[in-house]
C-alpha cells in the first residue's frame, strides 16, 4: 500500500471515529434550552456533517486516485531533474 493510500484510510477512520463520537456527545432533546433563548443561533449541526463528509469524500477520493496521483508526481520530478 502506498503512503497516500494508508494515510488516506487513516484520516477516513478518525473522521469516523469523530463522527462516531460526536453522536455520542450530542445533547439530550430534553436538556436543549428552547431556541427562542438564542435567537441567533446557526445550525451548526449541520455544518458539522457537511464539513466531515466533505473531508471523508475527500480522503475517499485520496486513497482510490492516490496512487495514481503519486505516479503523476513522481513522473513530473523526474522529467524536471533531467
Amino acid at each position: 500500500m502506498t503512503f497516500m493510500a494508508r494515510h488516506g484510510l487513516a484520516l477516513v477512520a478518525a473522521v469516523a471515529a469523530l463522527i462516531g463520537h460526536s453522536f455520542a456527545a450530542a445533547p439530550r432533546p430534553g436538556k436543549i434550552a428552547p431556541a427562542s433563548d438564542h435567537p441567533e443561533r446557526g445550525d451548526v449541526p449541520g455544518w458539522v456533517m457537511i464539513t466531515l463528509m466533505s473531508a471523508v469524500l475527500v480522503a475517499a477520493l485520496l486513497a482510490l486516485a492516490g496512487p495514481a496521483l503519486e505516479a503523476m508526481f513522481n513522473q513530473a520530478m523526474d522529467t524536471v531533474g533531467k
